[in-house]
């Protein structure tokens, strides 16, 4: 499967052929060109990505990402599709798929919703081939996917909402700290004697941290502690998942903190797990490119059905 994050097409053919053959031909191809657009509405950032799909050929077009914060995440929806149609050139009329995750079944305008799992699964394979894993670590919960060369889940295995292992539990922390987001992982980096939080419960995690800095515990300390206790319960999420080895991609909205990505391989190595943590940059985009995807394949399947129906 050849696919590509930039916007080119493949070159010309080389045979030769007549006038009316060309136009037969930029017909059929202009027929197998497609364009769809995942929206992955998460608990904290709505996450649009539009794509050009030309066989097994995925060109990702445009994207955007707006943080919920208090908005209305239907209307954040409608402004990133209007969003990545302008960035790319395009119109509402050339979209022939919009495909939903996440916590989007209520979008008025999209063709079809995908569970979150299938699109996060198709959507790190394709952000880094060859992933056996995709661990996915939104606002409120946290999850591991083992997945095949496809993006197809094997198993998975998930915490629970209230768990301690959360994006919204480390902003939580992060303000009672006195710490902006963009720091914590930095911060976390440079801790010499990290305390770990004892409690799995949110609530009483954070009551933890508060007798952390009663007791004069250091800042770095205590994000360290709290990455630690997060990145021990991811690992032992992909543990019970079966995975054995190869790379996990972390994706959702704490793909890009270091701090934790660190963490988390430093846990693989004490439990012996032989699995190597990755990010990448365009990590929190991967349900809404899964999605676009998916809708890639479901329109092909279903305007087969329609050309036998036809024939």
């Amino acid at each position: 499967m050849r696919e590509s994050h930039m916007g080119m097409r493949p070159g010309g053919r080389t045979s030769e052929s007549t006038p009316e053959s060309h136009i037969d031909r930029n017909r059929a191809e202009a027929r197998d060109v497609i364009h769809t657009i995942g929206i992955d509405i998460g608990s904290g950032a709505v996450k649009t990505a539009l794509f050009r799909s030309d066989g097994d050929r995925h060109d990702w077009l445009a994207k955007r990402c707006e943080r919920i914060r208090r908005r209305d995440p239907m209307q954040l929806a409608q402004e990133g599709f209007d969003g990545v149609l302008a960035d790319a050139g395009l119109s509402g009329g050339d979209i022939e798929y919009t495909a939903t995750t996440g916590e989007g079944e209520n979008v008025r305008f999209a063709t079809g919703h995908f569970y979150s799992m299938t699109t996060h699964a198709r959507g790190g394979v394709y952000l880094h081939p060859g992933a056996k894993a995709i661990v996915d670590i939104g606002a409120l919960n946290g999850r591991a996917i083992y997945v095949d060369e496809r993006g197809k889940v094997l198993s998975y295995k998930m915490t629970s909402q209230c768990a301690s292992g959360s994006g919204q539990f480390l902003e939580n922390i992060a303000r009672y700290l006195g710490v902006a987001v963009e720091e914590i992982g930095s911060l976390s980096k440079t801790s010499q004697n990290p305390e770990k939080c004892s409690s799995i419960c949110a609530v009483l995690a954070e009551t933890d941290v508060i007798n952390m800095v009663s007791r004069g515990i250091a800042t770095p300390d205590i994000l360290k502690g709290i990455h630690l206790s997060m990145a021990s319960r991811i690992v032992k999420l992909l543990k019970v998942t079966g995975i054995k080895d190869g790379t996990a991609l972390i994706t959702g909205g704490l793909a890009l903190d270091d701090g934790l990505l660190a963490a988390i391989q430093e846990e693989m190595v004490n439990e012996k797990v032989n699995v190597t943590a990755v990010s990448h940059p365009d990590s929190i985009y991967a349900g809404a490119i899964g999605a676009a995807l998916w809708g890639a394949f479901r329109h092909g399947k279903l305007r087969e059905l329609e050309a036998r129906a036809a024939a």
